[in-house]
Order: C-alpha cells, then structure tokens, then sequence
C-alpha cells in the first residue's frame, strides 16, 4: 500500500514536487501522506492530513494562548475578590455583643439576690450600683 503526495509551494514559495509514500529512505511503516498544504511528509497516522497551511496553526495556538491569558486573569481577580470580601467580612464582625444580662454569680443561700434597674454600661462607675433595688 502508498500514497501519493501532491506537489506543493513551501512556506518561501519554492515548489517541491510530489512524491510517494514510503519513501525509499524513510520508515517502511510510514504509507501515508501527512501535514499541510504547505509542508508534507509521509507518516503511519492516516488522520494525519490538515487542508490548510501549517501557519494557520500558529495562529490557532496564539488564538488559544490568548483566550486562555485572559480566562486566567479572569479568575485571578475573582480569586482576589472573594478572598477581599472574606477578610472584610471577618474584620467588620462586631465582637462583644452586650445582650444587657451581666454574668455574675448566684446569691448565697438564704439572701435575696439584688436586681438593679439599668444596664451594668450605665452605671457611674464600677463600685457603685445605678440605682436603688429597693426603690
């Protein structure tokens, strides 16, 4: 089995004329005529023929690397953006809520335990109570 490589123009318009597959001084195994418009060859891939010129493919490639650059910066600054709204979610957390019930020990048994009248934040300092419990 062989197949028949056309003549074509190089990339620097030189002409190479057609030739056959195997070629004497190439692999036995390579029996098909593979490449692209502009650059042939023979090889054992049957699927291996692209009908347009090989530097298409370079543009394809620079196609692909760009959209691939910008899909990564793309999700660099949605990365970026949730880490910020985490950190910002964390640090603007209000921390020490007073729910206006001050922690203190139970009343020795026998003695009625004291309930002032305002908030523990409302007194006029630490030693004296803000009102009377008997009023």
């Amino acid at each position: 089995m062989s197949a028949d490589c056309s003549g074509y123009y190089n990339a620097e318009n030189v002409f190479v004329s057609g030739f056959t597959c195997p070629k004497h001084d190439s692999d036995s195994l390579a029996i098909f005529c593979c490449g692209f418009n502009d650059v042939k060859y023979c090889c054992d891939d049957p699927n291996s023929f692209f009908p347009y010129e090989y530097g298409y493919m370079w543009w394809l490639s620079l196609g692909a690397l760009v959209g691939l650059s910008i899909a990564a910066v793309v999700l660099l600054a949605f990365i970026i953006t949730i880490c910020v709204l985490c950190y910002l979610f964390i640090a603007t957390k209000p921390r020490g809520l007073d729910n206006g019930l001050p922690l203190r020990a139970p009343a020795p048994s026998g003695q009625p335990e004291k309930i002032y009248l305002c908030s523990p934040n409302l007194r006029p300092n630490d030693q004296e109570p803000c009102g009377d419990p008997n009023a």
